[in-house]
Parts: structure tokens; C-alpha cells; sequence
């Protein structure tokens, strides 16, 4: 055991705390494939979604994303896709940018972008699917 310890490139805090290089351990990992599974049937759904919504009026358009079925899966779908998309570039950022103040400002800016998106994306769902309630 003391030979395994002594070969390993890891610290004695990291193996303790089971975490990898990163310091996040496998939680980004486990993120990351559960929402790229999610995304599959997530996204056949978004494009048939799409299609039936092609070439119909915009008041029958409305009336689809209104249904709170599509409504859900559109609002998972965002969810999911944004997830995946801060985990991803956050990967990406700590991998590859090495100077700490940049590594910060690009992951703070990773975070915003993120969450504008999917804040966009799910105000826009809410708004045309609740429009027929009021």
C-alpha cells in the first residue's frame, strides 16, 4: 500500500477527499453524461415539436407550446441543453486557460452566459404557454 501511495501523482488530500486534478472529483462527469442521455430524447421531442410546428399560423403555433406537455419538455429541454453547455466550456476553461484571473473572468462569464440563456429561453416558453390563461 505504502508503494501505491508513494507512486501516486496525487496529493494525500486528494486521495482522502476522492477528488481528481480538477478538484471537482467525478460530479462534473456524472453531470455531464447524465445530461447528454437527457438531451437525446430531449431533443427528438424538440424536433418534432418544431416540425408540427412548420408552416402553421402563428396563433396555432401558440397553441401548441401552450399545451402543458410541450411546454414541459421545452422546459426541460432548455434546462438540460444549458446544463450541459456550462458544464462542458467549464471543462474546457479549467483545462486549458492557465492564468488565474483569466480562468475566473471566463468562468464567471461560462456562468452568466449560461444562465442568460436558459433564463431567455424559459421566460419566452412561459410567456407564449401562459398567454392563453390570461
Amino acid at each position: 500500500m505504502a508503494d501505491t501511495a508513494k507512486t501516486s501523482l496525487r496529493t494525500a488530500r486528494s486521495r482522502v477527499k476522492g477528488l481528481g486534478a480538477s478538484g471537482h472529483g467525478a460530479g462534473h462527469w456524472w453531470q455531464q453524461r447524465v445530461t447528454a442521455a437527457a438531451n437525446v430524447p430531449l431533443m427528438i421531442a424538440f424536433i418534432v415539436i418544431i416540425a408540427k410546428m412548420s408552416g402553421r399560423p402563428y396563433p396555432e403555433a401558440v397553441a401548441l407550446v401552450s399545451h402543458p406537455l410541450v411546454a414541459l419538455i421545452l422546459i426541460l429541454a432548455v434546462i438540460s441543453v444549458a446544463l450541459h453547455m456550462r458544464i462542458g466550456l467549464q471543462v474546457v476553461i479549467e483545462d486549458y486557460v492557465q492564468a488565474k484571473g483569466l480562468k475566473f473572468a471566463a468562468l464567471f462569464a461560462n456562468n452568466v452566459y449560461s444562465v442568460g440563456v436558459a433564463v431567455a429561453c424559459l421566460y419566452a416558453i412561459m410567456r407564449v404557454s401562459l398567454a392563453r390563461l390570461v
